[in-house]
């Protein structure tokens, strides 16, 4: 099948950007399945930065193949990334006939310069992803094709800390908060808890968000979630709302990841969890696109893997994954 590919904006009119001067974007890339005419080339855009990690081509702004009503699947990046890195997966998806949606999360996308707010917030996450569902079902391009009893959600780091929030987890500390011990932040943003004060006593957005977090963000259209090695921030929330999750979710992370604890806690709390150890040796950034030379030379962290670890056999892995978790 064919791959198609757009993409676009939408503006969430309810929620202010960071800097207060406009509503608080939300950028969206769509990979669909094109009609048999349809011509794949290579794609104007790619994962970021430019010319670290490979990419499929796809069929630019064709339509939408066929009559039916196809599954859609909405994806969060992890802090720091964006979401064309899902490339990978997303394109595969559909060339087995699903929609598969992604966006840049505002201020924690490396799409735009980072923000502070946005990577202390990460609450605000969910809220994204459901007004993409919203925004992506009433779309001239796919609205009335979508199967509404078939919308479900993949996330990776910390988007799978916003999964688990769309099915109905409710954070009640933040790992940033003074006394939560988790460090002082994350690889892309070290400093991260030295501005909590100052935002906290300057920035009006950011105390609205921040009096946000235990707010339910649960989007009950999303029947099932692929959690790719979920951050350390599940484990701010409560159990007992892990507990009360009711849809089949799937954990996968690599056995040398240090958020394996984290996967760990999320699998042991969540009911219908299944978890997989996808490479023993494999380390967090193993769900980024495959790399390029440029990108193994540029960023060894993100890009080589362990000699024993073939990161297009784990990705493999992941989208036998996801298609049974989806198709069941």
């Amino acid at each position: 099948m064919r791959v198609g590919f757009r993409q676009g904006r939408v503006a969430d009119v309810l929620r202010p950007n960071w800097d207060g001067n406009g509503p608080r974007p939300i950028d969206w890339f769509a990979w669909y399945p094109a009609a048999d005419g349809a011509t794949e080339a290579a794609l104007p855009v790619a994962p970021w930065p430019q010319g670290w990690f490979k990419a499929g081509p796809a069929a630019l702004n064709e339509p939408l193949a066929g009559n039916g009503h196809y599954p859609l699947v909405a994806y969060s990046h992890g802090t720091g990334c964006n979401g064309l890195q899902v490339e990978w997966l997303a394109r595969e998806l559909a060339s087995r006939g699903f929609i598969a949606v992604a966006v840049n999360h505002h201020g924690n996308s490396n799409a735009e310069p980072y923000r502070a707010e946005a990577f202390l917030c990460s609450w605000e996450r969910p809220r994204d992803i459901s007004l993409l569902i919203d925004h992506i079902t009433a779309h001239p391009d796919f609205a009335g094709r979508i199967d509404p009893d078939r919308i479900f959600a993949v996330g990776y780091s910390l988007g799978g800390v916003t999964a688990t929030a769309l099915l109905g987890a409710i954070m009640i500390r933040s790992p940033f908060a003074p006394g939560a011990n988790l460090g002082r932040g994350p690889r892309e943003f070290p400093d991260l808890v030295d501005h909590l004060p100052r935002l906290m006593e300057t920035s009006q957005i950011f105390r609205d968000s921040w009096a946000r977090m235990s707010a339910s963000y649960h989007d009950p259209r999303i029947k099932a979630a692929l959690l790719l090695a979920p951050g350390r921030s599940v484990q701010g929330f409560s159990e007992d709302s892990v507990a009360a999750i009711d849809v089949p979710t799937h954990i996968m992370v690599g056995g040398a990841d240090a958020l394996l604890p984290s996967a760990r806690w999320l699998h042991e709390r969540l009911p219908l969890s299944a978890f997989d150890i996808v490479a023993d040796d494999a380390g967090h950034y193993v769900f980024l696109p495959e790399s390029t030379e440029l990108g193994r030379s540029s960023d060894p962290a993100s890009c080589v893997d362990p000699a024993s670890v073939d990161r297009g056999a784990v990705h493999r892995k992941v989208i036998e994954a996801a298609l049974e978790l989806f198709m069941a």
